[in-house]
């Protein structure tokens, strides 16, 4: 399979930090990822098995803060990591050729919130999704941010970015996956749409929604049966609905 749509490789202008317990946990369990330093509490290491190649900073809980940005919960724990090595999209769709695999693709659209990012990667996690695309220049970096929302799942479910959406959608298709995108303008919802094929479910950013390009490398349009009191949902919870109707299907 050609590989597309691929970020060109850039060295990040630093190293991000993670922080907090379950974000940390899940960086040091994850054989591809590189932490480079961590600075801990002596109360936060108890009964930590932490390699010892890892150089560690004994602070206090003042110091911490001082690390990681505003108010942010650190739990005693911060890390300094490499970014993950970039995916291939066409690596991706060759690991969900698999016979039976019904695993979907989640697509972003301009997301560039980390919080929402953050979340949809552990809503991906949660519902056993293939893995996530987005635009790299209309998404956020590896950051604490994403990794604390992600709660674990930046390490374990691929995240692939491409220069090109609407290519990436050409090749998402070929890859034999139908590809939904959500909006609330639809006619149908998405139950009525999903039938039984490898679904891509595609997301726009809250407000602007997708673009027009995007909309046209969708082969249709659903949107959630939600009550007309509310306009739209956050694009994360939107994600999560749109994931479990996926699994849920019969």
């Amino acid at each position: 399979m050609a590989r597309r749509g691929h970020r060109p490789s850039q060295a990040p202008a630093s190293r991000p930090r993670f922080w907090g317990r379950h974000a940390v946990l899940a960086a040091l369990a994850n054989p591809e990822r590189t932490v480079r330093k961590m600075w801990a509490t002596r109360e936060a290491l108890a009964g930590l098995d932490i390699p010892p190649v890892i150089p560690i900073t004994y602070a206090d809980v003042a110091d911490l803060g001082r690390l990681v940005p505003g108010d942010a919960p650190h739990q005693g724990l911060v890390i300094e990591v490499d970014p993950l090595e970039d995916i291939w999209l066409g690596d991706l769709l060759e690991q969900g050729q698999g016979e039976g695999d019904q695993r979907p693709l989640v697509v972003l659209d301009q997301v560039t919130d980390p919080h929402n990012v953050g979340a949809i990667l552990r809503s991906a996690a949660a519902f056993d999704a293939l893995g996530i695309v987005t635009q790299d220049r209309h998404a956020p970096p590896e950051s604490g941010t994403v990794a604390r929302s992600a709660s674990g799942a930046l390490e374990i479910v691929p995240w692939v970015r491409v220069v090109n959406l609407s290519r990436a959608l050409e090749e998402i298709a070929e890859g034999g996956f139908w590809r939904v995108g959500l909006t609330g303008e639809a006619n149908d919802t998405l139950g009525k749409v999903i039938g039984q094929a490898r679904i891509a479910l595609v997301l726009g950013a809250e407000g602007e929604g997708m673009r027009h390009n995007t909309m046209q490398h969708c082969d249709q349009l659903a949107r959630l049966p939600i009550s007309p009191r509310i306009e739209s949902l956050n694009v994360s919870n939107a994600a999560a609905i749109a994931l479990y109707a996926v699994a849920a299907r019969d």
